[in-house]
């Protein structure tokens, strides 16, 4: 159905979304929502594997930036990359808020390459977003598991169940770079 550097770049692309998106303290709504996704931005770094299908077993890491988007809307835009052995992957997606909920893409997009968002919640410690790519329904669970650590599990739907495919474990990057005194 897919080959593997393109179902690697589309589930990366979608996890790293929801890896910028996912760092929720308590729930946000509304008006609250432009100052979490300003809260989330910034560096995050981490490894990931395919974890059912074809490709399971596969291992990558990825390198992304999250910056919250300007204007009235909340949402995020996304770049970086991501690396399966030898071969490095851009990756790039954008989220908006839409009334109550959210819609973007990843990539170019399902009319290209990419992925479709076409939902997503914000919520206390996860943050949970729809995908689509034709007949491919899916979604991302971001949870919290600390202020710099964040595991991520996408899933695809299969019949009448939603199944794991990918996981990550992103960490916040800090700059630690001492600043001193010039006389």
């Amino acid at each position: 159905m897919f080959s593997r550097p393109s179902l690697i770049a589309r589930g990366a692309a979608a996890f790293a979304l929801a890896a910028t998106v996912g760092v929720a303290s308590p729930a946000l709504s509304g008006g609250k929502d432009k100052a979490f996704f300003e809260k989330v931005s910034g560096q995050w770094k981490g490894p990931g594997e395919i974890v059912a299908g074809k490709y399971k077993g596969t291992k990558f890491t990825c390198d992304l930036a999250g910056e919250a988007v300007s204007g009235s809307d909340a949402g995020i835009k996304l770049d970086g990359f991501c690396r399966v052995g030898v071969f490095k992957q851009p990756m790039s997606a954008l989220i908006t808020q839409k009334g109550n909920t959210y819609t973007g893409k990843f990539l170019d997009g399902a009319g290209g390459k990419g992925l479709d968002i076409v939902s997503g919640n914000v919520a206390k410690d996860k943050v949970v977003v729809g995908i689509n790519r034709k007949k491919l329904n899916g979604a991302m669970i971001a949870r919290l598991q600390d202020d710099s650590t964040m595991n991520i599990t996408i899933s695809v739907k299969v019949e009448n169940a939603m199944v794991p495919v990918i996981g990550v474990s992103l960490n916040r990057q800090v700059d630690n770079i001492a600043v001193g005194s010039i006389k």
